[in-house]
């Protein structure tokens, strides 16, 4: 650090050989920091993630309703490399359990759009 600011060194100004801070509470800070910042961002990402989920899924319940009437059910997924591309993709299950693709729903899912199947709207 440079001699104009030696309180932002660790040291006493007076005494530069005694740190203001043991080594044992600087570390114990900084883990309090970490968690402090892992208790913030967490729940954040946490909940962006089921919001997503459930859209995805909703929006994928509609589009298969819409294109697929006769599935049997339908299944909406993150994928990094899917037909679509990377984002959430919905594929209609048959009642002998093959899979397939209706339409990508991109990164951040939304309410179904009226347009073609397989199209990225």
């Amino acid at each position: 650090m440079s001699d104009n600011y030696p309180e932002l060194s660790g040291y006493e100004p007076h005494d530069s050989k005694r740190p203001l801070r043991s080594r044992h509470l600087t570390r114990l800070m900084r883990i309090v920091v970490v968690l402090g910042l892992l208790a913030l961002v967490v729940p954040g990402v946490l909940t962006t993630m089921r919001v997503a989920s459930t859209t995805a899924a909703n929006a994928c319940i509609v589009d298969v309703a819409r294109y697929y009437p006769f599935a049997s059910s339908s299944d909406a997924r993150f994928e990094f490399t899917g037909p679509g591309g990377l984002g959430w993709q919905c594929y209609a299950i048959d009642r002998n359990e093959r899979e397939t693709f209706v339409t990508p729903l991109g990164l951040i899912p939304s309410a179904p759009q009226s347009g073609s199947p397989g199209r990225a709207i």
